[in-house]
């Protein structure tokens, strides 16, 4: 089974490492979107994956480092693609949650990118 919690956080960010002239190093802001799945056996006693408080109980530091910020002035968020922002979160949750399979980031209504954690190999 499989469960969904979106986020949403307003910031700022610009892309230092686009080439020059690339609209995306400017500052400019988005309304991000911040999926966290989880993915595991239904609970028989609570009927149940986990409860949807604790994944926003888990994630509310980070929604508190993030929304309405800019999001370049971070630590490891320096360079704050959608891709980077994808594997913070993943590593900043996956101890509270390890359940965790999966983060998706969504810069636009038709731009996203999904984490599933390192690659091993």
């Amino acid at each position: 089974m499989e469960l969904r919690k979106t986020f949403q956080i307003e910031a700022a960010h610009s892309l230092p490492r686009v080439p020059a002239g690339h609209k995306c190093a400017r500052l400019h802001g988005h309304s991000f979107q911040i999926e966290v799945i989880v993915e595991g056996p239904v609970d028989p006693q609570f009927g149940w994956v986990m409860d949807y408080a604790d994944i926003k109980a888990a994630f509310r530091p980070l929604y508190e480092q993030l929304d309405h910020n800019h999001l370049n002035t971070i630590p490891g968020l320096e360079n704050p693609t959608s891709e980077v922002l994808a594997g913070w979160v993943w590593d900043r949750l996956k101890p509270a949650l390890p359940l965790l399979k999966e983060i998706r980031v969504a810069e636009t209504c038709n731009s996203s990118c999904v984490y599933r954690g390192p690659l091993v190999g």
